[in-house]
């Protein structure tokens, strides 16, 4: 897999976001975060699959740590250059959008399972996805974010 980073989401300030608005929203740290190494880097290497999407009319992914890449069997560029509906089949997609509307109204929701398609077309479970909005330090809203240890592929 080739990283190269580039975009919002190759940002430390961006790996805080996700880090903050997941404490913020849920009480507790998304990962055990080590004080001395960078949160991006930790992020990118956790153990759990950790995605984001951005404010976009049509949303586009803008983070994908190790493990997302490879479920989605994406390198860095691909995959923060997709909208996120494309992560979804076409017949999920309105069931997508649905949920997605009741994180933005809500702020996350902590037991989304849903089928998603990988880049060459491989079918997977994600069961019991948190999801949560991403807010600021001044409360504006930068996007949603999503974190799961479970899938099976079908």
């Amino acid at each position: 897999m080739q990283l190269q980073k580039k975009g919002i989401g190759a940002t430390e300030g961006h790996a805080r976001l996700l880090a903050d608005s997941y404490r913020r929203w849920m009480g507790r740290e998304l990962i055990g975060l080590v004080p001395d190494r960078g949160v991006w880097e930790q992020l990118f290497e956790a153990p759990k699959i950790i995605l984001s999407h951005g404010t976009e009319t049509d949303p586009v992914l803008n983070f994908g740590n190790r493990k997302g890449l490879e479920l989605w069997e994406m390198d860095w560029e691909p995959f923060t250059g997709t909208p996120s509906r494309l992560t979804a089949e076409p017949m999920e997609r309105a069931e997508r959008d649905r949920f997605f509307e009741a994180v933005t109204a809500n702020g996350f929701v902590d037991n989304y399972t849903g089928i998603r398609i990988s880049s060459t077309g491989r079918r997977f479970y994600i069961v019991n996805a948190i999801v949560w909005n991403l807010i600021d330090e001044e409360g504006a809203y930068r996007g949603q974010a999503a974190a799961f240890s479970e899938y099976r592929f079908i």
